[in-house]
């Protein structure tokens, strides 16, 4: 009787610590459990705060957060061993075994809680970051979808005036150009940073509005051209029909006026000729670029055109000037000579102004001019006078007299 309550005695002890042993793994089972989860959610806040920050702040608090997982680590290698040490379901598991286990599991408990504890003081030291990237973050899909809505449009308006008759394949290269911008744009900020997603964001929608803006101005652009290439060829067909007359005014010149008044003009009706019918070639080239769509080809000939007729315009136009002026000046050369004594006189007066004597930088000049002027006016007394000589001395004295009136004003602004 004695040995059988004793067994029983210690029997009933053994499942006492067993029990105790359980108990013990399941505790330490949930907090393994615990310490894993906020392990889990701390790494998605620490992924958001390296998407949205790359400050030392939150690289010191990367280097924290990994440091805190090889001790993770090493706190759930102890409770995994202590796990797979016990069988704690065998039948006849001895009470020490069981004291033994629920020692080693206690133990690997209290090892899980305390680093549990540190890393929800680490998550409470990472807040300010946190919330800042999450700041960060809010930015990014708004920005996104700013990008895709305004590739939409373009890709919209683009449609548009395809269905208007207009290619527009340089736009639609661009805007294809753009496809792997978006592609990038949506992997989002975890792969490429907040920075960056946001920036690209604001690439393509201010890509993509250009192109829908220039786009939607195609069928304007289009009216707008055809307009200009109009107006040009009636210009160089006006040109070509003022180049003709050019001949009767040289006549006049050669007639009236020494060689020295017109010899440069010579070459004008023929260089104007050749350079109308040049401009009307570069015409129909544009003509066929617009025909073909090909817009910037059409600018570059029209601004090329232009640039040619206005030169010509210039040339066939001095020949006219060139006899009013020549016929001016024969018939009063003082109206000329008092224009330039008076800008002289002007020089002079502000040059004495607040001093007894001129200053010598401006009364040399003011002399030469004055002696030039006068050389100028007689060599009109010669028995064929070159007017066209004494207009430009007339000029070129002024211009003289004109550069010593800003030197004296500049000196005494600075002065």
């Amino acid at each position: 009787m004695v040995t059988t309550a004793s067994r029983r005695w210690f029997g009933g002890r053994d499942e006492s610590r067993r029990a105790d042993a359980q108990a013990a793994k399941d505790a330490a089972a949930a907090a393994f459990y615990e310490l894993d989860t906020a392990q889990r959610d701390l790494r998605i806040s620490m992924e958001t705060i390296a998407a949205a920050d790359g400050s030392p702040a939150a690289r010191q608090a990367g280097e924290g957060f990994a440091a805190l997982g090889q001790r993770i680590d090493q706190v759930s290698h102890v409770y995994i061993e202590a796990v797979d040490a016990h069988d704690l379901d065998r039948v006849d598991l001895e009470g020490s075994v069981a004291a033994r286990a629920r020692e080693q599991l206690t133990r690997a408990r209290d090892e899980l809680v305390r680093v549990k504890g540190e890393l929800d003081r680490f998550a409470q030291g990472l807040q300010p970051l946190l919330d800042k990237a999450e700041t960060q973050l809010a930015r990014v899909a708004p920005a996104r979808e700013r990008a895709r809505a305004a590739l939409l449009a373009a890709s919209t308006a683009l449609d548009d005036v395809r269905g208007k008759g207009v290619r527009a394949d340089e736009f639609a290269a661009r805007l294809a150009a753009l496809g792997p911008e978006l592609t990038l744009l949506n992997q989002g900020a975890a792969q490429h940073g907040v920075q960056e997603t946001i920036q690209r964001a604001d690439r393509i929608l201010r890509d993509a509005e250009a192109i829908r803006a220039e786009v939607a101005r195609l069928p304007e652009r289009a009216a707008e051209i055809d307009r200009r290439l109009v107006s040009l060829r009636t210009r160089a067909q006006a040109l070509r029909n003022r180049a003709d007359r050019v001949d009767p005014v040289l006549s006049e010149l050669r007639r009236r006026f020494s060689a020295a008044c017109w010899q440069d003009l010579q070459q004008v009706p023929e260089q104007a000729v050749r350079d109308v019918a040049r401009a009307e070639e570069q015409l129909r080239e544009a003509a066929r670029a617009r025909e073909e769509q090909r817009w910037a080809d059409v600018a570059a000939l029209i601004e090329s055109v232009r640039g040619a007729l206005d030169a010509t315009d210039e040339a066939v136009s001095a020949a006219q000037d060139r006899l009013s002026r020549l016929e001016a000046v024969a018939r009063d050369p003082q109206a000329e000579v008092q224009r330039t004594r008076f800008a002289i006189r002007d020089a002079q007066r502000l040059a004495m102004e607040g001093r007894s004597v001129p200053d010598p930088r401006h009364a040399r000049p003011l002399d030469g001019s004055v002696a030039r002027m006068e050389r100028a006016l007689a060599a009109l007394e010669e028995r064929h006078p070159d007017y066209w000589h004494f207009l430009q001395e007339m000029e070129q004295v002024r211009a003289d007299v004109g550069r010593v009136v800003s030197d004296i004003r500049g000196g005494r602004a600075s002065g």
